[in-house]
C-alpha cells in the first residue's frame, strides 16, 4: 500500500512509520521537518505546515493517510479538502477525551461526546477544550469520508519514545529506589496502550479496509495499579535497586494539594467525578483484533528507553522534595504506612 502519515516523527507517527516500512509499505511522511527530520530514509518525506501548507501535497496519491496530529477542526478541514480526492481512505487518531464525562463502568463509543459552549465555539484552545476539539475534528473527517473513515480514539498512550513522561515516571521513580508514594489502592484499574501495540492494530485496520468508531486502550485483561507498581519494582530489581511502594489514600493526596494526572500519572481522584475513566470499554477493538503485549514488557522498554536518553527533568510526576514531604505528613497522620 502506499500510505500517508501526518507527523511520523515523534511518538504514535514514528512507530507508525516504522511498523509500515517493516511490513513492506511505501510511506511518505508530511510534517515540518523540526523533530526527527530524516528518521527513516527509506520513506518520503514531504516538508510543510498542515496549517496553510498543505498544498505540498497536491499532486499526490495514497491508498490511505493516517492522521495522527490534528487537533484542531479547522486545520483538519485543511487535509480533509485537499486528499479527499487522492485518498479513499482517512484515518484519524482521536482520543477517549473527547467523551465530556465518564459515568460509569464499560462506557463504549455509544457515548456522547463533547462539543464547544456556544460562548467559546470557535475557540482553538487546545488546552481548555482538546476532547471537544477532537470530537469535532472527528466530525469533519466522518463528514467527507463517511465510509472511508477510520477513527481510533486511544486512552493514554505509553512506552519508549513518550513525549509525555505520564507512563514513564512509575519506572523511572521506582528504578531510582526507596520509598515510593503510589496514589490511592492496588486494585484501582488503569489503562493505558503500548504505542506499539497501538500502531500495529491500526495498521491492520488500515489494511483491511475497515471504517467505524473504536476506542483503543487496554490492557485486556485488565490490570490495576497494583500490577503496574509489581511490574516497576521488578524492573528495578533487575537492576539492583530495591524500591518500596508507600499507598496513599486518595483523599489525603487532595488535602496535600498533590495534582491529579500530571503531577500524580495515572491517578484521577473519586472528586474528580469520573468513575469509568479508567475502565473505558474496548470491546469493539478487541473483536478486530486489538491485543496487548504484557505490562512487564512495556515497563521494561520504557525503562531501558528512559536509561538511554540524555538527562533532563521528566515533563510529568512529583518531584522528590514534595514527594518526601507528602510521605512524611502521611506517616504523621496515620502512624503507619501500607505496603503492598
Amino acid at each position: 500500500m502506499k500510505l500517508l502519515i501526518l507527523g511520523g516523527t515523534k511518538f504514535l507517527g514514528r512507530f507508525l512509520a516504522e511498523e509500515a516500512l517493516r511490513r513492506g509499505h511505501a510511506v511518505t511522511l508530511f510534517h515540518r521537518g523540526r523533530t526527527n527530520p530524516g528518521l527513516f530514509p527509506e520513506a518520503e518525506e514531504i516538508l510543510g505546515d498542515r496549517d496553510g501548507g498543505v498544498d505540498a501535497l497536491a499532486g499526490g496519491a495514497w491508498d490511505a493517510v493516517m492522521d495522527t496530529s490534528g487537533y484542531l477542526p479547522r486545520v483538519v478541514a485543511q487535509s480533509v479538502e485537499r486528499l479527499r480526492t487522492a485518498v479513499p481512505r482517512y484515518a484519524f487518531i482521536s482520543s477517549i477525551s473527547v467523551y465530556p464525562d465518564f459515568p460509569y463502568d464499560g462506557l463504549d463509543e455509544t457515548y456522547r461526546v463533547d462539543s464547544l459552549p456556544p460562548e467559546d465555539a470557535d475557540s482553538e484552545d487546545v488546552g481548555r477544550y482538546y476532547g471537544a476539539l477532537k470530537a469535532r475534528c472527528e466530525q469533519v473527517v466522518q463528514a467527507a469520508y463517511g465510509d472511508g473513515a477510520l477513527v481510533i480514539r486511544p486512552g493514554l498512550i505509553v512506552g519508549p519514545h513518550d513525549p509525555t513522561d505520564r507512563f514513564t515516571y512509575w519506572p523511572h521513580r521506582f528504578a531510582a529506589g526507596g520509598e515510593v508514594l503510589v496514589p490511592g489502592r492496588p486494585e484501582r484499574p488503569v489503562q493505558f496502550i503500548d504505542v506499539r501495540d497501538l500502531a500495529a492494530w491500526t495498521l491492520d485496520m488500515v489494511e483491511a479496509g475497515e471504517a467505524g468508531v473504536y476506542n483503543a486502550t487496554g490492557p485486556v485483561p485488565p490490570v490495576t495499579m497494583g500490577t503496574l507498581v509489581a511490574a516497576c519494582v521488578e524492573a528495578a530489581a533487575a537492576r539492583g535497586v530495591t524500591a518500596e511502594p508507600v499507598w496513599v489514600d486518595g483523599g489525603f493526596l487532595k488535602e496535600q494539594a498533590v495534582g491529579e494526572w500530571v503531577e500524580m500519572p495515572l491517578w484521577i481522584s473519586e472528586a474528580a467525578g469520573w468513575p469509568g475513566f479508567m475502565t473505558v470499554s474496548v470491546d469493539r477493538a478487541v473483536a478486530k483484533g486489538l491485543r496487548f503485549r504484557p505490562v512487564m514488557e512495556t515497563v521494561e522498554d520504557t525503562l531501558a528507553w528512559d536509561a538511554a536518553r540524555p538527562p533532563e527533568p521528566l515533563r510529568a510526576g512529583m518531584a522528590r522534595d514534595k514527594e518526601q514531604a507528602v510521605l512524611a505528613a502521611w506517616t504523621r497522620s496515620t502512624g503507619r504506612r501500607t505496603r503492598s
